[in-house]
């Protein structure tokens, strides 16, 4: 496929970013009669679908689901007049395309894409194309826990400073909807996950950010090293003059530091010398958190010291969420007062540890994003008051051992629902009082039963929604409307 250089504009020189970062030399695609096609028919098949067309591609998109499966996804894909292949893949589609664009939710190594790779058709996601053409600053987040909380917050500080800022990638609008929108943004801020990290080939963020890495979507990779070894592909392309934001204290995060060419900066960095995992580079450059202090230790520059007193997100790992963002927000340009500003009034998002609402002197909250068995730790850990515990959906493969000892002190009672219950009851459900249900509405029924004035009640799945749901976002909303219909004694 042939292409096209575009050199883009450079930061300005007194763009107050950590080393001038520099922008980066970009690779478009010359798409005008080219045969592509598009594997996966959800948001972001439609949205790639969208941008093709508007570049004069020949496109086919194909998905395994059936039109009647399909609803509105199909609809929308025909009024666009692009061909569709749907209840199956035709393998000739796949070794006759000119160029095959994968949606995340598509394992990037099934046979047909293989196929195709073998004929020499290249192979690239959603995130890879959009980044083809994007000529702005890219940050970008990753991380098995905390990555749309982190992206969220980024974008709140540079807004604060005064940029205009594009918020999307694995969190709401896919990367590529940017480029369909028309608008015109300073900064790009993208959740990136595993799964599309797994089909990029030049993406190159100029801000890179590695949270966690814990054990997570090992129904999909062959254990828990290519799961880190996909997450650590963030960096690949990163050069000198780029930034690579770390968490020291993560071991599986270490374990790939040497790999990194680019700037390093560290946040999780605590005043007691806690344990670093020996990491390859001790430069202090990062955050150091001291009580309701962030000390932020930057390259060339003087120290700033943030104030964490107002910020509102319950748990110690959303003050660590908080000290990724302000080190990125800072590396990309943002000011001292509009990152204190996005401190100061960051609400949160919609099922990441979501305040519900208190029934009879018991508080219930949300957080079915919490999907792995390290998020439900996390959860757990930002509570003191006895917790009544609801998990469950479709099993990931990871270990439900982990959370034995919190179990034991935090969990009053534990429910288990969905195709995973059984497991978690083998697993858990000997360490406190615990049983299953097979709906998430009777589980909050049976937690409003058995709660007392000054208890918890949790959703913290540690599991997929796929069982029941459509995603996340769905079951979240099924627990907020079932709790917001229990009665008040008065």
């Amino acid at each position: 496929m042939s292409v096209t250089h575009v050199r883009v504009r450079k930061s300005s020189p007194d763009t107050d970013t950590v080393s001038g970062i520099s922008q980066k030399r970009i690779t478009m695609l010359n798409l005008k009669n080219k045969k592509v096609l598009v594997v996966g028919l959800a948001r972001t098949g439609l949205a790639v679908a969208r941008f093709l067309k508007d570049r004069r591609a020949k496109v086919t998109a194909t998905d395994l689901k059936k039109e009647d499966e399909l609803g509105s996804c199909a609809e929308e894909a025909f009024s666009m007049d692009i061909s569709l292949e749907l209840g199956a893949h035709r393998s000739e589609s796949f070794t006759g395309a000119d160029l095959i664009v994968v949606s995340p939710g598509v394992p990037h190594n099934i046979t047909p894409l293989e196929a195709a790779r073998k004929a020499g058709i290249p192979v690239v996601g959603e995130v890879e194309l959009a980044f083809r053409y994007i000529e702005q600053l890219i940050i970008a987040i990753t991380g098995t826990n905390g990555k749309t909380t982190t992206t969220g917050l980024i974008g709140e500080m540079l807004k604060a400073s005064g940029s205009e800022v594009f918020v999307g990638g694995n969190i709401g609008a896919p990367l590529i909807d940017y480029l369909n929108s028309g608008i015109h943004a300073d900064a790009i801020v993208a959740e990136i996950s595993s799964f599309q990290l797994d089909t990029i080939d030049r993406f190159r963020p100029n801000v890179g950010v590695l949270l966690n890495i814990t054990e997570d979507h090992l129904d999909r990779y062959n254990g828990f090293h290519d799961y880190v070894r996909s997450k650590g592909r963030l960096f690949k392309n990163q050069e000198k003059t780029d930034v690579a934001i770390l968490n020291r204290m993560d071991p599986a995060v270490a374990e790939l530091e040497p790999l990194i060419a680019s700037q390093r900066l560290y946040f999780n960095i605590n005043s007691a010398g806690a344990k670093t995992y020996h990491l390859a580079s001790e430069t202090q450059y990062g955050v150091l958190i001291r009580g309701d202090e962030m000390v932020c230790s930057l390259p060339g520059k003087a120290p700033l010291i943030m104030s964490s007193a107002r910020f509102t997100l319950k748990g110690e790992h959303n003050l660590e969420n908080a000290a990724a963002a302000t080190l990125a927000a800072l590396s990309a340009g943002a000011d001292r007062a509009g990152v204190q500003t996005a401190l100061d009034t960051y609400e949160g998002l919609h099922h990441r540890l979501e305040y519900v609402r208190d029934v009879n002197g018991v508080q219930y909250y949300n957080d079915s994003k919490a999907t792995n068995v390290d998020a439900v730790k996390r959860s757990l850990e930002s509570f003191d008051s006895p917790v009544i515990l609801i998990m469950g959906g479709r099993d990931k493969g990871g270990s439900y051992t982990f959370l034995e000892e919190l179990i034991k002190k935090r969990v009053k009672r534990l429910i288990a629902i969905g195709e995973a219950r059984e497991n978690i009851l083998t697993a858990l459900g000997g360490l406190t009082s615990a049983e299953g249900t097979s709906t998430l509405g009777e589980a909050v029924h049976l937690s409003h039963q058995a709660a007392a004035p000054g208890d918890v009640v949790l959703l913290a799945p540690g599991c997929s929604s796929f069982d029941m749901f459509i995603d996340y976002a769905e079951r979240g909303e099924a627990f907020c409307g079932a709790v917001r219909g229990l009665a008040i004694d008065d």
